[in-house]
């Protein structure tokens, strides 16, 4: 079938995302009026000391009650700097020689020469808060509810944004059929770390711009391309692996021949777009990079390659789960299967796909190397393979409805979960 009748029509794209977010905020708001959890959450090996009731007593921008379903964990960190930029006075700082675990810590304010916790998130989608924030100030809202509220519409033009890309991917694949781009559309959505893509997190920003960078370079919209990569790896460090199949994009396309033929003009672009993200990242790296790497080393304790941690760490994990702890068997089984479900969805596209099985396989490696084994089912969101694959399995109607039904349980129990600040990845 060919590209445009193999493509969703883009109103189904638009009404789906309308519906899902409608849904997703609106479980959000009534859901956890149910029922209340029994504190703390031992999900993780740490989770129980940040998820007892008065955990985050000294966190206030993400006590805000507007939309306060929307932001936990890592939420704070986006706010603080859409509203006071890295060096916030009000954020918790870590002192130079603190060490993983025994780190010393304080208020920025007090503190000046200390590095503040900021450092260790990239600046795209805070600013984009920002910007969009400005527009929102007469409506009256606290400061700290008007970027929140900027935050969320961020994430939702994000993922409008990738639901049409990873549509467009879809249909433009060898052997497309009608109904693909819209079943990837739609399994983007419910998986079950996709409740990110609605909350004051940058899933939802990262995955418009990456997915859109591999779409563009597919419709050879290569200056676009380039400037889309560029962005995401300044939403987030692995926006720096869309080099990978960009070049890979370049080379199936007969890149090297054309500058043999001495075609420059528009190659020089082309090369431009596959370089951006390095360069995004080599420039992010000069500004931001020693003092992320001191907060993700002594504060969080990631780093790159981390095998001897990763292995401890997963160790760790599975040592939890058989202790028989319910709760950190029910957590780290959802996240075994991201991680399962991820590595054959990639391993199945390597041959019709090879430039974005690269990519997944690289973000994947990253990601279980990185020395916590935590978050990977949402980590995996970034893999255009999770959505492609299964979007040609669902042209069978049980694995459709399977597939639907199983993620969608998933997603509920962790979306509840985040609303109530417990660990959801």
């Amino acid at each position: 079938m060919s590209h445009t009748l193999a493509r969703a029509p883009l109103r189904w794209i638009v009404l789906l995302w309308l519906g899902w977010a409608a849904i997703l905020l609106g479980y959000q708001a009534l859901a956890p009026g149910r029922f209340e959890p029994q504190r703390p959450d031992r999900a993780t090996a740490w989770s129980a000391d940040e998820t007892r009731a008065d955990s985050h007593k000294s966190q206030p921008y993400i006590l805000d009650r507007f939309l306060n379903a929307q932001v936990a964990w890592d939420s704070e960190y986006y706010i603080s700097i859409a509203l006071n930029g890295y060096d916030d006075p009000a954020m918790r700082a870590i002192a130079p020689g603190s060490d993983l675990g025994a780190e010393t810590s304080g208020q920025r304010g007090a503190h000046p020469g200390w590095t503040p916790v900021s450092y260790a998130f990239f600046p795209a989608y805070p600013l984009a808060m920002r910007v969009v924030a400005w527009p929102l100030k007469p409506l009256g809202l606290t400061p700290v509810a008007t970027v929140t509220l900027a935050g969320v519409v961020v994430s939702l033009a994000g993922t409008l944004a990738a639901m049409i890309a990873i549509a467009e991917l879809a249909a433009g694949a060898q052997l497309a059929e009608r109904g693909d781009g819209l079943r990837a559309a739609a399994y983007l959505l419910v998986w079950p770390a996709s409740f990110f893509l609605a909350q004051v997190y940058t899933e939802g920003l990262f995955l418009g711009l990456s997915f859109g960078a591999l779409a563009l370079a597919r419709r050879d919209r290569w200056l676009w391309a380039g400037v889309f990569a560029a962005l995401a790896t300044f939403t987030r460090s692995t926006g720096a692996l869309l080099l990978l199949p960009l070049g890979w994009m370049w080379l199936q396309g007969g890149g090297p021949g054309r500058l043999r033929a001495g075609r420059w003009s528009g190659e020089l672009v082309r090369l431009a777009a596959v370089g951006a993200p390095a360069a995004a990242y080599l420039a992010w790296r000069a500004v931001f990079g020693a003092r992320f790497d001191f907060i993700e080393t002594h504060h969080f304790g990631r780093g790159l390659m981390w095998l001897s941690l990763s292995w401890d760490s997963w160790r760790e994990a599975f040592g939890l789960v058989a202790s028989g702890d319910a709760q950190a068997r029910a957590y780290y089984l959802v996240e075994v299967w991201g991680v399962a479900a991820a590595a054959v969805a990639t391993l199945l596209l390597v041959r019709r796909d090879p430039a974005l099985a690269l990519y997944g396989l690289a973000i994947l490696v990253i990601a279980l190397t990185s020395g916590a084994a935590q978050g990977m089912h949402r980590y995996v969101l970034s893999l255009p393979a999770l959505f492609l694959v299964p979007a040609r399995l669902g042209r069978q109607p049980v694995f459709d409805r399977l597939w639907t039904l199983g993620n969608t349980l998933a997603l509920a129990v962790f979306c509840l979960a985040f609303s109530w600040d417990f660990w959801a990845g």
